[in-house]
């Protein structure tokens, strides 16, 4: 999961850019890169956030009305700065591109490539492999008389032969700025305008908060297998969608995404507000009379203003969050998230001790972060700690670009809830249920359908037999372990001899 922007106008961008990507910052902490193009192309990027790449020297000197911008987090392949975005090439026109997503077919895109094309890709990033296919089928093209047609040619043929999830905004030079989604519409993407006395600035952006900042019009989300092209007359072109069903990552709704982002006409804060009133039932069937429902700052508060509200008991805000810290969930390694919780969290005594506590997270994925805040609440005097999560049970590995990518790491996918129950040391685990959570984004509501393959094993681009297997090979290699997988992101073993919940 990454955060990319692109902008076009009648003045200089880099700084519309790096305000943009400041908004996407949560989609990714890893690295953050940018292109600009006056007639050539001006590259910065490297490893870090967005204040540690782009200092008022690079931002000098990347210069353009049009550009790209890149907040990248790694699910794929190594950390390396090389890997950061963009990525350019200078045949055909010049290209400049960045993406949002995980390409499944990487292994035989690549040589299909290399075969057809005689074009080897320097690098694993996915990135790569999406643009010289685009590019390899651009220069098919009468490229002394390129079309809009043409272009969008080269799109179709580009979605045809990459698979999986991905959204990609690119820079043709000289010709203006393409952006193009896979035919499922896995990722978001969305496109706005800011209306300015020397004419309009249109911009492309993972989310749309970015808009929010910078003074944008919403004009609409880009659909399934949407191509949008702004040419140099700053006309907007449309390629019509593929006909396929919306598979939209819902987890972007359930945790990803901004609170303050509309997401397909739907307010992401509004919807976990709705995902914590459906928990209501649960709990209550549970028989756990809890004194106050809490969250796990910051994903978890708008599921847990629901609940409390659906249940009549008092929401507080009894977990402090250090804001400076990152999100754990995107941290590489599970020492590195551990050591986040310890570090980010602090509760708030007072409102905690002698009382039974529901808290309320987006999700339960490895475990051991659930079990970390629990301990964090019984450490502060809580007499009971019941774990709720807004998210049905993780059983199989995300493809498409979200951080769980082994179905060994996920600990629903291989023990029951009474065992994650022990494992966590909570006094009672809920879970949301699927058919709810389907229900709420079912097609039928007028909002398009989802991808639910983390919660049911269903993948909407079929068979991933082979590219799990491929994923578990690439982890393995940068383990520097090729003979067994590394214990640091195994699930735990939940034996007899894992503590079981405190008595009180």
């Amino acid at each position: 999961m990454c955060g990319i922007v692109g902008f076009y106008g009648p003045d200089d961008v880099a700084h519309d850019i790096v305000f943009g990507l400041t908004a996407l910052q949560h989609r990714g902490q890893d690295a953050a890169g940018m292109a600009t193009f006056d007639g050539n192309f001006h590259l910065c990027k490297g490893n870090g956030l967005i204040s540690d790449v782009f200092r008022p020297k690079q931002l000098r000197k990347l210069k353009g009305n049009i550009g790209i911008g890149h907040a990248r987090y790694t699910t794929q392949g190594s950390g390396d700065a090389e890997l950061a975005q963009p990525f350019t090439t200078s045949y055909p026109f010049g290209l400049a591109m960045v993406h949002n997503g995980n390409v499944i077919n990487f292994r035989s895109a690549a040589k299909r490539l290399h075969e057809k094309y005689h074009v080897l890709p320097k690098t694993s990033n996915d990135l790569e492999l999406i643009m010289y296919t685009f590019a390899s089928e651009l220069r098919l093209k009468n490229l002394d008389a390129l079309s809009v047609v043409d272009i969008f040619d080269a799109v179709e043929t580009t979605q045809e032969l990459v698979k999986g999830a991905y959204a990609t905004v690119t820079i043709i030079a000289g010709h203006g700025m393409l952006a193009f989604t896979d035919p499922l519409g896995i990722r978001p993407l969305v496109l706005g305008r800011r209306i300015t006395e020397a004419g309009p600035v249109y911009a492309f952006t993972s989310e749309s908060t970015c808009f929010d900042y910078l003074g944008f019009e919403f004009i609409k989300n880009v659909g399934p297998g949407q191509a949008i092209f702004i040419d140099n007359n700053f006309e907007v072109h449309y390629k019509n969608p593929y006909s396929l069903p919306k598979a939209f990552c819902v987890f972007e709704h359930i945790y990803f995404a901004r609170e303050d982002s509309t997401i397909h006409g739907r307010l992401v804060a509004r919807e976990r507000v709705r995902l914590g009133k459906m928990l209501a039932r649960k709990v209550i069937e549970s028989g756990i009379q809890p004194d106050m429902v809490i969250d796990v700052p910051s994903s978890g508060y708008f599921a847990a203003s629901g609940l409390a509200e659906a249940i009549g008991v008092p929401y507080r805000r009894a977990l402090v969050k250090n804001n400076h810290m990152g999100r754990s969930f995107i941290v590489s390694s599970q020492a590195g998230r551990e050591d986040i919780v310890r570090k980010k969290l602090n509760p708030i005594r007072e409102f905690v001790e002698g009382k039974k506590i529901a808290v309320v997270d987006d999700s339960i994925v490895r475990g051991t972060t659930s079990r970390r805040i629990v301990r964090i609440l019984r450490e502060a005097g809580a007499a009971e700690v019941y774990f709720i999560s807004s998210a049905p049970p993780i059983i199989a590995p995300c493809i498409y670009g979200i951080d769980m990518a082994m179905s060994t790491e996920l600990i629903a996918a291989n023990y029951t809830e009474e065992e994650i129950c022990r494992y966590i040391e909570a006094d009672k685990v809920i879970y949301q249920s699927v058919e709810d959570l389907q229900e709420l984004f079912a097609e039928d509501k007028g909002h398009g359908g989802g991808c639910f393959a983390c919660f049911t094993g269903n993948y909407p681009t079929g068979d991933i037999t082979k590219y799990l297997g491929h994923i578990q090979e690439e982890r393995e290699s940068h383990r520097g372990d090729k003979s067994k997988k590394s214990a640091a992101d195994a699930v735990p073993s939940v034996s007899a001899k894992s503590p079981a919940p405190t008595e009180h």
